[in-house]
């Protein structure tokens, strides 16, 4: 029996969402995947960073926004500003570079 390495599954779905070449196909994909409330909590945790990284508001007027909870908003806000992974960041410079690109 093949035994399932703890970040294989994890790497499987990477893999997956990385074929998807339409936005139609990748929210019904992931509205198979996810639960209503789980998209939901994605989707804040995207408005969430966004907005920590216009740095215009405080948590609490974030909190007020968006419905999310302070809790939420400190751990993104860790996540954009100070830990290793840097998604957060990378997503949100390269959507300002296309903007800005589409401006040209």
């Amino acid at each position: 029996m093949k035994r399932i390495k703890k970040d294989e599954p994890l790497a499987e779905l990477i893999a997956v969402l990385l074929r998807i070449k339409t936005a139609d196909l990748m929210e019904r994909f992931l509205r198979d995947l996810c639960t209503p409330g789980e998209l939901k909590d994605l989707a804040e945790r995207w408005q969430v960073s966004l907005l920590l990284d216009e740095g215009d508001l405080s948590y609490r007027d974030i909190s007020a926004q968006t419905g999310t909870s302070l809790a939420t908003i400190t751990r993104v806000a860790r996540f954009l500003k100070t830990e290793s992974y840097q998604g957060y960041r990378e997503m949100i410079d390269t959507i300002q570079k296309s903007k800005v690109k589409e401006k040209k």
